[in-house]
């Protein structure tokens, strides 16, 4: 296209708002979050937006890249200590650790029993 004034070609770019973000920083944030369990909204700054880091790992698991990677690491092959990826995770509330009375040793069934009642005033 030319600008009729100057002669001169003026090209149109998309102007983006912010410059994007390093794909290595973003997957270190990820792994971070994932590793950590934290929410996406306590990453650390270092690893860039909060929110684009969430939707990358959304796109990106959507398009199955994640599945990509996790096959080349496990093709790659080498000692399994460096590739080791576990996804267990056990959460349980506060009050799970034990039930009325807390954790201290209950009496066994016969025990009990034999046991005189306990009133409570």
């Amino acid at each position: 296209m030319r600008d009729n004034s100057r002669g001169s070609r003026r090209t149109f770019q998309p102007i983006r708002a912010a410059s994007r973000v390093d794909d290595r920083r973003v997957i270190s944030g990820i792994v971070h979050v994932l590793k950590s369990g934290c929410r996406w909204i306590d990453a650390p700054v270092v690893y860039g937006p909060k929110k684009t880091l969430y939707n990358r790992f959304v796109r990106w698991a959507a398009k199955g890249i994640w599945v990509e990677i996790f096959a080349a690491l496990a093709a790659a092959g080498g000692p399994p200590a460096k590739l080791l990826i576990d996804s267990s995770a056990v959460k349980a509330h506060r009050c799970a650790s034990g039930g009325k009375g807390g954790s201290r040793a209950k009496r066994s069934g016969a025990r009990a029993a034999d046991a005189r009642p306990k009133f409570t005033r």
